[in-house]
Parts: structure tokens; C-alpha cells; sequence
């Protein structure tokens, strides 16, 4: 039998998409689940709106995909890490029609306010080197490294920085109003990380309605998906059976 395919996820971020990987090879177990990519080019501005745009036509030709074979066109579950995530909460405040639920991963209370905008923050008030700032910023994002690893590590950040899409620069950072959605929201973070902090994670608490959920991994860092995939994965599926029962999101028995 064909299974209906109506798990999003988001990635806007190709060079971080490695740490994605686990969680989804966990996440396929229990249901089919798509990627959606964005890869800015040289010559596109740092734009939401576009990515936000290119997603809603890819979600309206999957809409016309599945009415030719399917008596029904479900509505989306979307998920999203960092900036991704941040796109999927801008596409549930524009399209709450088309999103089921949005989780979200490593995403604070303030959108914006990620680890580039800590990055450049940094840049401005420290008189040091690029490199120096990056391995500050390895620790705040995966904890402390061998010498290795951080090296590896702060290469990944760097190519993220000169050719991803990012809300931010040295002259400007872009801001997005603080809030949540329509549609059932889980929000998942790190318990140790180092961006997206307690008290950015707690300022979440005035906008969740009664059937969200926040939820942390106690000994995650930001990328806690890639260290706890199956840990991530079960509160996603515990949370898609619990909190949207009407979903027709097929999900395979164990």
C-alpha cells in the first residue's frame, strides 16, 4: 500500500544538513518523511521571503501530485532545525491551512536571534581573529571538542557563514516579531545549549496554547538532534499521536 508522505523536513542550511541525518533515519522508521532544500545562490539576497515563497509552491505541486492518486490532500507536518525551523514558523504564520503541526528545534523565542546574530555579535565587541571567534563558537554549539574536531568543526561553520542563507551581517541584523502559530507547535531544545539559553527557551511560555509542547533534552547541546536521535525522534512521534490524534499521518507500528 502506498503511504501517504506528510512529514516536511526543512533545510535551508546545506552545509549543516549532516547533523540532520540521524534524526531522520529514526524518524523514517515510524513514517515516510520528505526534505525540502533551499541553497541560496551568489547572486540572491539574504531574503526570507524567498525560501518562504519557493517552499509554498513546492507544497502546492506535492498538493496536486497527491490529488491525482489520493482521494485527499493532508496538510503538513513541518519540521525544522535553526534557521530552517525558523522558515517552517514563518510558513505556519502565513499558511496555517497547510501546516498540521510545526516542530521546531533550537529555535528561541526571539527567531532571529540564532548562533550567526551571536557570531557577528561577537565579532564586533572582541578584538581577535575569525578562527578564534569560531572555536568560541564550536563550544557554545556542540560543547568542549578535541583540537581535531573544533578544526573540522569550525570549517563547517565557516562555509555556513560565506554561503548560506543568514538574517544577519557586521552592518545588519534582521529581526522577526516574537510568537507563536495556529497550527499544534512542539519546541525542542538543548538543555546545555549554548545560543539558544534557558531564558530564551522559557520566553516561549506567554505564546504556547494549551496542546503545545516544549520539551528539552537535558544533556543536548544546539545540534542535540545529531548526539540524541532517537531520543529527539520518540518525543516527535509521542507528540504527533498525542497532541494531533486526527492526523492521518501514517505511522509504522512497532
Amino acid at each position: 500500500m502506498t503511504q501517504v508522505t506528510n512529514a516536511l523536513w526543512l533545510t535551508v542550511s546545506p552545509h549543516l544538513k549532516k547533523f540532520d541525518q540521524r534524526l531522520l533515519c529514526q524518524l523514517a522508521r515510524y513514517t515516510a518523511i520528505r526534505r525540502w532544500e533551499y541553497h541560496q545562490t551568489s547572486d540572491e539576497p539574504c531574503c526570507l521571503d524567498t525560501p518562504v515563497k519557493m517552499l509554498h509552491d513546492y507544497v502546492g505541486r506535492c498538493d496536486r501530485t497527491e490529488q491525482t492518486s489520493l482521494t485527499a490532500t493532508p496538510k503538513l507536518h513541518l519540521l525544522g532545525h535553526g534557521l530552517s525551523g525558523v522558515i517552517g514558523l514563518i510558513y505556519a504564520r502565513r499558511f496555517p491551512h497547510r501546516v498540521k503541526s510545526l516542530t521546531l528545534l533550537s529555535v528561541g523565542a526571539s527567531p532571529a536571534a540564532n548562533w550567526h546574530s551571536q557570531y557577528h555579535g561577537l565579532r564586533q565587541m572582541l578584538p581577535c581573529s575569525r578562527d578564534i571567534i569560531l572555536a568560541q563558537m564550536v563550544r557554545l554549539l556542540f560543547g568542549p571538542q578535541g583540537h581535531s574536531l573544533t578544526r573540522a568543526l569550525m570549517q563547517v561553520l565557516e562555509r555556513d557563514l560565506d554561503t548560506g542563507l543568514s538574517l544577519h551581517s557586521l552592518a545588519d541584523r534582521t529581526e522577526i516579531a516574537a510568537g507563536g502559530i495556529t497550527p499544534p507547535l512542539l519546541i525542542c531544545f538543548g538543555g546545555q545549549d549554548g545560543i539558544v539559553d534557558g531564558s530564551m527557551q522559557d520566553r516561549w511560555q506567554p505564546f504556547l496554547k494549551p496542546d503545545d509542547r516544549l520539551w528539552r533534552c537535558p544533556q543536548g547541546h544546539h545540534f542535540f538532534h545529531f548526539d540524541h536521535p532517537k531520543q529527539v525522534a520518540n518525543t516527535i512521534r509521542d507528540y504527533w499521536r498525542s497532541a494531533v490524534l486526527e492526523s492521518p499521518l501514517n505511522l509504522i507500528q512497532q
